[in-house]
């Protein structure tokens, strides 16, 4: 098969990435977005700077994609730069203010386990919504219109977006929660 599917795995993306192929390209964007832009989030970037981070993210994969030498830790690389380029932005953005003191910066996720902390939840969340991939269509948009909305929707905005009765909302929720749970469990989570 020469289109590329989801369920490449990363190597075999960067592999067609490398020779030009866009919609492989989208694969690997479409696979890791969330990823990329969870991490600005989570050091307290506004959306339109969690978007440029994002961008600078991924255009430096772009540039440096003949240069990755592992392709099976593309994950793990698009993890480290997206912190690194956060903490910098961090960095930039408190040494702007003036009312920045040494025990702020000391503070950022960069240092010791605060990082490792919130590194471990990032790849907990990745591996969710991988896990979520395996869903149906309709469970799979459920729990993201339920629990990945900022800010978060209400039953009758989420029913009124799938089409189904607001009642029905929790009832189906528990049955998606569930196999979820399935899922994770059998990856060993």
């Amino acid at each position: 098969m020469n289109t590329p599917a989801d369920d490449w795995n990363d190597a075999r993306l960067v592999e067609r990435c490398l020779k030009g192929d866009e919609r492989a390209w989208g694969v690997l964007v479409e696979r890791y977005k969330n990823l990329v832009y969870s991490i600005p989030l989570k050091y307290g970037a506004p959306h339109q700077d969690a978007a440029d981070i994002f961008q600078s993210v991924w255009l430096d994969l772009f540039h440096g994609l003949a240069r990755l030498r592992d392709a099976g830790a593309l994950q793990a690389w698009l993890i480290r730069v997206t912190t690194h380029k956060c903490y910098h932005w961090k960095r930039q953005r408190d040494a702007a203010s003036a009312d920045t003191d040494e025990g702020e910066l000391e503070a950022l996720p960069e240092s010791g386990r605060m990082q490792s902390e919130m590194l471990a939840e990032v790849e907990r969340e990745q591996l969710v919504r991988e896990a979520m991939q395996e869903l149906p269509p309709r469970c799979r948009e459920m729990i993201q219109l339920l629990f990945f909305e900022q800010p978060p929707l209400r039953y009758a905005e989420v029913a009124r977006k799938l089409g189904l009765a607001p009642g029905s909302i929790g009832f189906i929720r528990g049955r998606c929660l569930k196999r979820l749970k399935h899922i994770l469990e059998e990856r060993g989570l």
